[in-house]
């Protein structure tokens, strides 16, 4: 992955793969919807009510996702002080904070039909709660020094210490009684029909392809602030001269 350590190399690999990531997008989006919404059936005991699964359950698996996309530019950034590392960190924080409150509001509308009550303090809610504090909290130091080299590595020292919180979600359900619905996934097979399973990947490539191109964005956005300021620090030094 070293070959991709020049910014300018990996914005020419991300706008190669944008138009791709629009199309993969626009069709697993519209066919997941028409899925999701028509072809899927009612579930035997929530009715339509499971529907909102294929927004929650994809924003859930993308809010894990994208820390984990921190957690791994974190790493590389602080062991090989790869550049692009920390640029697909922090590039990460706002949609995984997005994905997470997606999450957290679909449980909470489907948690009130199903519960009684729009929010419980379980292990898998409160775990997940935890998860966006660590987002806004690592956006919030990367942000909080004047040394941006030294933001960057306080925040990349925060963000491994907060992915203890990854394998807490995913398994919470098994270690804890809870009244979450068990993991789609687990060690037990798979929890739901086939008819379930189609609009739900289909959903979840949307929300991935989704991820891709604000991440690219970001990124973007990223690399030309940091050359404008490397701009402005150069003509400030040849004045100086």
């Amino acid at each position: 992955m070293h070959f991709m350590a020049n910014p300018n190399i990996f914005s020419k690999i991300m706008e190669a793969l944008i138009p791709w990531v629009i199309v993969i997008f626009v069709f697993s989006g519209t066919l997941g919807l028409i899925f999701a919404l028509f072809i899927s059936p009612p579930d035997y005991q929530q009715g339509d009510s499971v529907r909102i699964m294929y927004v929650h359950v994809p924003s859930a698996w993308m809010a894990l996702f994208s820390y984990l996309m921190i957690a791994l530019g974190s790493l590389s950034f602080l062991i090989w002080r790869h550049p692009v590392g920390s640029l697909i960190a922090k590039a990460s924080a706002p949609v995984g904070a997005i994905f997470t409150i997606l999450c957290l509001v679909t449980g909470m509308i489907w948690g009130k039909p199903m519960w009684g009550t729009y929010w419980v303090w379980d292990a898998r809610l409160t775990s997940m709660l935890i998860l966006l504090f660590l987002f806004i909290g690592y956006m919030l130091i990367g942000n909080a020094f004047e040394n941006q080299n030294h933001g960057n590595k306080v925040a990349s020292i925060f963000a491994l210490a907060g992915s203890i919180n990854l394998p807490i979600i995913k398994f919470s359900v098994d270690w804890w009684n809870t009244l979450h619905q068990p993991s789609i996934f687990s060690m037990k097979g798979i929890s739901v029909s086939n008819e379930m399973l189609t609009p739900l990947f289909l959903m979840a490539i949307c929300f991935q392809s989704y991820y891709l191109l604000i991440l690219f964005m970001n990124i973007k956005k990223q690399i030309a602030i940091i050359k404008i300021n490397n701009h402005i620090i150069l003509s400030i030094s040849k004045k100086e001269k």
